[in-house]
């Protein structure tokens, strides 16, 4: 509870396939002045894990439990086990439905994805509010807007629901960021007005594919990126080293072993025009902070209010066509115009006819200094920076960099709130939540957490205990790193501290056991079973 008395709202932004590197106080090129705002009066933690992919990011975050305990140990396919049945378990409680039982007003706009399967195409085939897909607020939340599955064209949505209702029409200046953020700001007018403390849980789809953004946000980056990836991997590494937001000034990963040299790349304008349309979503939504910002100041509510702001996974290097992802989405808008699905050169993205993703080299830039992706447990693919901001409850400071993880943010909310997490609900006995509070964080103490990290996400798993991790790619050998020296790592300590490797993975396999994770050679045939196909990329 604050030093006033009052309890605090609490809004806490999730934004989609956001690379550490993609802000500017995390060094980059793109402007984000009101995100940079809330870390220099707050805090950033710079050592913030989460689960590597959408939905299981989701299903932790929302209930203080690690992703398969939560049931969303894969993403929204029903893979036979409770960890794997790809919806929220009755033995976990969101962070709506603990706040909402002590008082707050518990509001949602944006993704939801942690719901089931749901196939982008066959929308008119949906079932929300299933027992296999529930819907927000089945879940805790008095009020939601937005989208059930992973992704959804930015100017034309196939499926768009308010509450309890699908919209059938959206105007013709729809853009998915801003609609997000007009219903969030009316949402927290409506909670003020009735004099209760709010929690919002604002779930930005930006900058997930497809690269759709205005014209003008576009032309702001007009010309930035003919440089290529690997100037501006290389300004973004030493930007960062000369910032003070990470830890130490290690060295940067080599350029991605599928990523070729910028002079050699034949469409070099419409590379650059795909990072240009990439950094013109990360500046919307940043605009969008900034409007949300000045509301609540207008309101009379920001110093009242708890404000934390992560990415659900690193940046992401899927390549639309080829990964099959355009297959799965609609292709025309919703007044008939024909989209082209996927990433064809030389045709520019951005307007409502396309459906493009930045690819590899440019998710290798947002995830600078470190390697991989989303999808992957080495540091590119699980790093996010984590922002808090509470005027009356966190002490403005330094960079931290004591490892935490998204599991950590439930008991971190209800701390701050002051509320008793739920032990059972309507009939379920809840597990116990598997995270630990970040208040003395905030307050300005050190910090430890006392437990291991783990991780597991198609068979790429990895432990974070104190300074060292323990980290393979499905299929391979174990690594091991130690953090404070290597975080990006370069230099594996496997051979000369076999000991210490035993012990971590002895670690991991127990929690993987008593976790319920599937091997993924188990668990791949049944995904691919569901999906009536012979074999999937990734």
């Amino acid at each position: 509870m604050d030093g006033a008395g009052r309890r605090p709202n609490v809004i806490l932004v999730l934004v989609d396939d956001m690379g550490f590197a993609d802000l500017g106080c995390t060094g980059s090129e793109i402007r984000t002045p009101n995100i940079d705002k809330l870390a220099q009066d707050g805090v950033l933690l710079s050592a913030m894990y989460n689960c590597a992919r959408c939905c299981p990011t989701r299903a932790s975050l929302l209930t203080g439990l690690y992703p398969h305990n939560a049931g969303v140990g894969h993403m929204g396919t029903d893979l036979g086990t409770p960890a794997y049945q790809g919806f929220l378990r009755n033995d976990s409680a969101t962070i709506a439905e603990h706040l909402r039982a002590g008082g707050y007003r518990t509001l949602m706009s944006g993704k939801w994805h942690v719901a089931g399967d749901f196939q982008p195409r066959d929308y008119d085939q949906w079932r929300p509010g299933d027992l296999e897909y529930p819907t927000p607020r089945q879940r805790g939340f008095d009020r939601f807007y937005g989208f059930l599955d992973g992704a959804a064209h930015f100017f034309s949505p196939h499926y768009v629901m308010e509450d309890d209702t699908r919209v059938l029409d959206v105007p013709e200046d729809y853009y998915i960021t801003d609609a997000i953020t007009d219903k969030a700001v009316a949402m927290i007018e409506d909670a003020v007005a009735e004099d209760s403390p709010f929690f919002l849980y604002l779930a930005h789809m930006a900058p997930h594919w497809p690269l759709h953004a205005w014209p003008e946000d576009i032309a702001r980056y007009d010309g930035v990126y003919r440089a290529g990836w690997d100037a501006i991997r290389t300004a973004r590494h030493e930007t960062l080293n000369g910032s003070g937001a990470l830890q130490a000034n290690w060295d940067i990963s080599a350029r991605d072993a599928d990523v070729p040299p910028w002079e050699t790349v034949e469409h070099k304008d419409w590379e650059a025009n795909k990072m240009a349309t990439y950094a013109a979503m990360v500046d919307r939504l940043d605009q969008s902070i900034g409007r949300l910002v000045s509301e609540l100041k207008r309101l009379h509510q920001f110093d009242d209010t708890l404000i934390l702001f992560l990415s659900d996974n690193g940046g992401c290097a899927e390549f639309m066509a080829e990964d099959g992802w355009a297959q799965f989405y609609p292709d025309l808008t919703h007044d008939g115009r024909q989209i082209t699905m996927g990433n064809v050169p030389d045709l520019a993205p951005g307007d409502a006819c396309t459906f493009q993703s930045y690819d590899k080299p440019w998710a290798n830039v947002s995830n600078a200094p470190f390697r991989l992706f989303k999808h992957y447990v080495h540091e590119g693919g699980i790093s996010t920076p984590l922002i808090a901001h509470w005027p009356r409850g966190i002490v403005a400071q330094k960079p931290v960099h004591a490892p935490c993880h998204v599991v950590d943010l439930l008991p971190t909310i209800l701390d701050a709130a002051g509320v008793t997490p739920l032990h059972d609900l309507d009939g379920h006995e809840m597990q116990s939540l598997q995270g630990e509070s970040l208040m003395s964080v905030f307050e300005g103490k050190d910090w430890t957490r006392e437990n291991p990290i783990f991780f597991e996400h198609e068979g790429n798993a990895a432990v974070r205990l104190g300074q060292f991790k323990l980290v393979r790619l499905h299929g391979q050998d174990w690594e091991l790193y130690d953090m404070e020296a290597d975080r990006t790592e370069l230099k594996n300590l496997i051979h000369g501290d076999r000991s210490r490797a035993r012990d971590m993975r002895r670690q991991f396999d127990d929690w993987a056991q008593k976790t319920g994770v599937l091997p993924w050679d188990v668990a791949l045939p049944r995904l691919l079973a569901a999906w009536n196909l012979e074999s999937v990329d990734g």
